[in-house]
């Protein structure tokens, strides 16, 4: 089951983040997807800021992998320049789920076929206006399934029939 959100600008991506962020448990893995200005960023942003992350939170896009401290410690990946699937467990993904964070991996699209079917993919694409973004949020395997209703009274504020 996919749901389908619509925001209306960046500090809504950021709240509909975070709004995902209290359902958040250790050793989730959420994957952004997205174009290049979608909102991956915004969105780690608001979930780092639910979690209780006090410092900034930026795209590791060069150094590939930033930690954060917070209620549930943050796991803040950018596969965005890694040219292998193997350059993934060379950063210590699969150590970064057995522990008691979130993970969550910008242009994590690119990585599924390196990953068990246990994760939540959300992809952000451009909405009409400027700062409209469309999120369709699809939970993978059991972990994120067991929490759909949640998910979905989580996401009722920008729940969308359609693209925005």
């Amino acid at each position: 089951m996919t749901l389908s959100a619509c925001s209306r600008s960046v500090d809504q991506t950021r709240a509909l983040a975070a709004a995902l962020a209290e359902l958040a448990r250790p050793g989730d893995l959420i994957l952004l997807a997205g174009e290049l200005g979608a909102g991956k960023t915004a969105f780690a942003q608001g979930f780092g800021a639910a979690l209780g992350v006090r410092e900034p939170i930026t795209s590791p896009t060069f150094i590939l992998a930033s930690q954060y401290e917070g209620r549930l410690d943050l796991n803040h990946l950018d596969v965005y320049r890694m040219e292998q699937l193997a350059e993934v467990l060379d950063v210590g993904l699969p150590e970064m789920l057995d522990e008691d964070g979130v993970t969550l991996v910008e242009w994590g699209d690119a990585i599924i076929p390196a990953l068990q079917p246990e994760y939540l993919l959300v992809r952000l694409t451009y909405g009409e206006a400027d700062d409209d973004r469309s999120l369709e949020i699809e939970p993978v395997g059991t972990r994120w399934s067991a929490r759909t209703r949640a998910l979905t009274l989580a996401l009722t504020p920008w729940l969308a029939d359609g693209p925005c």
